[in-house]
């Protein structure tokens, strides 16, 4: 059980709902011991709605449940943050996030799910699928020529061209990362190692 310190807010605490791919925020709710017990025992993120005066679980009449990764207690043990799966759209407009900006980053480890994804599943009609039962010299052979693609356009000057090009290249590089057994965030950490 969390250890939290419900007296502060009156028995509430607030809970950031993040997505556990892209790290997006999606929410804020609110909690209290009874919502956090119903959160941990289901897997599903369940409020106190203070309008309503009662718990409620998010997705409890349009099914977009927020399924929970990890919880998460921050220092002062006042408040939660809570990574999910979301199964569709979080705020009640039909948006992904309740927040205005549909945020872009992070969508590569997004992007990296439905590559394994389709590679695990042998889905037969994905391009991605296929490339990969080409074998390690075929996707290989790939991430090079798009790298050379790359650095063709780059002698230009068509941006919009550039970005399509640096695209393949990351897509195809995910693919080879699958190859090889790496995922992205390992060669997100790499990075991160050499920047200290």
């Amino acid at each position: 059980m969390i250890s939290l310190n419900f007296s502060k807010g009156n028995g509430l605490v607030p809970a950031i709902i993040q997505d556990n791919t892209t790290l997006q925020v999606l929410m804020v709710g609110f909690m209290n011991e009874e919502a956090l017990k119903k959160t941990e025992k289901e897997g599903k993120v369940t409020f106190f709605s203070r309008s309503k005066n009662r718990l409620w679980t998010k997705g409890e009449t349009s099914a977009n449940f927020l399924f929970v990764k990890e919880i998460t207690v921050d220092c002062d043990q006042d408040a939660l943050l809570i990574k999910v799966d979301p199964a569709g759209p979080v705020c009640h407009t039909g948006k992904k996030s309740c927040f205005e900006e549909e945020a872009s980053k992070g969508f590569i480890y997004k992007l990296e799910q439905v590559v394994n994804q389709r590679i695990d599943e042998n889905v037969q009609s994905s391009h991605t699928n296929k490339l990969f039962r080409q074998g390690i010299n075929k996707v290989a052979q790939k991430v090079g020529e798009e790298a050379v693609e790359l650095v063709i356009e780059a002698k230009d000057e068509h941006p919009e061209l550039f970005k399509n090009e640096a695209a393949d290249l990351l897509y195809h590089l995910l693919i080879l990362l699958k190859y090889k057994r790496i995922s992205f965030s390992e060669i997100e950490q790499v990075l991160l190692n050499r920047h200290k």
